[in-house]
């Protein structure tokens, strides 16, 4: 709980932004949610007014009593950890967060198995957590030791300062380069599934060729945006389709493929205590590169995987694109 008297009038918003260091979405959120009340009355609108002395007060999220139920029987690789904020390499197969639908341990329980304070701006469940990666989807996450840390990386993510580069193994090369730039919303024929709808939310990808030999088929994809199956939809869209997505019209041909085959390899951003820009890279894993190393030799994977080989090539094909 957090009290504070405002000194001049305002919006509600404002004064809790202002006070608590995060973002307004992130106050709004708090306001919507009944956390937040003004000279001991719950306040619920984001606009309420304020005059000078009014007492706020702010209940986070409260802690659920969370039961023991599943067994945290995996680890984690942390690629790299500070007082403000923890950057980890999340195996394919773990879910980030605790839902109805989720009845096995997550990364968020293996955090607090192993004692992490995180940041409480999204509660227990998604203690910490500013971004996410579906399930199949291994990589990099950074995750949020603080309320100032989560806000300052949320602020990031919200405008698209915060950079993301994927690898990931697919059916058919790229016939070129390419930037799409289309609308991604709910599938109205398929509640698991998204597509591209028209007037839905802004989605834009770019994707480019890393490697195509022998069967093998390496893509890089930089986003720009952060939907909700983004690269799966945006690949779809231009019928390419990452191995073991059957969701999204990936054909195995009786291929054992036990799960997308997609890795969050780079990720970058300011860091929200030093103002420097930080980056960095995810080894993939065992299951993604046995696909590789059975057509292409470990050497010549690495060098396309390089990350300034990475840079290299995305910063050449998009200074000749209008973006």
């Amino acid at each position: 709980m957090v009290k504070f008297n405002v000194l001049n009038s305002s919006r509600l918003d404002v004064a809790v932004a202002k006070e608590l260091q995060i973002s307004r979405n992130q106050a709004l959120n708090l306001i919507k949610d009944s956390l937040v009340s003004v000279n001991l009355k719950p306040v619920s609108k984001p606009s309420f007014l304020l005059n000078e002395n009014d007492e706020i007060c702010v209940n986070f999220a409260p802690k659920k009593e969370v039961q023991n139920e599943y067994e945290v029987n995996f680890d984690i690789h942390i690629i790299y950890e500070d007082d403000d904020l923890i950057v980890l390499n999340k195996p394919p197969q773990i879910v980030v967060h605790q839902a109805p639908s989720v009845k096995e341990a997550t990364l968020v329980e293996w955090l607090n198995k192993k004692g992490f304070m995180l940041s409480n701006l999204n509660g227990d469940v998604r203690a910490g957590i500013v971004h996410r990666l579906d399930k199949g989807t291994s990589g990099a996450i950074v995750v949020a030791k603080n309320n100032f840390a989560h806000a300052k990386l949320s602020e990031q993510l919200s405008n698209k300062s915060m950079g993301r580069i994927y690898l990931a193994l697919t059916d058919l090369p790229l016939k070129e380069d390419v930037i799409i730039d289309k609308p991604i919303g709910r599938n109205p024929n398929n509640r698991l599934k998204k597509a591209i709808v028209a007037d839905a939310k802004f989605a834009k990808s770019a994707f480019v060729n890393l490697l195509s030999e022998g069967g093998v088929n390496l893509i890089a994809a930089k986003l720009f945006t952060g939907r909700t199956h983004q690269i799966r939809v945006h690949l779809a869209s231009i019928n390419r389709h990452i191995l073991g997505d059957d969701l999204y019209g990936f054909k195995s041909q009786g291929d054992k493929i036990s799960r997308v085959m997609l890795h969050a390899y780079m990720l970058y951003f300011i860091h929200p205590r030093t103002g420097k820009r930080v980056e960095f890279t995810a080894k993939t894993y065992d299951d993604f590169n046995q696909i590789i190393y059975k057509k292409i030799p470990k050497e010549i994977f690495d060098e396309k995987i390089c990350p300034t080989h990475i840079d290299t090539i995305f910063s050449s094909f998009l200074s000749g694109m209008r973006l």
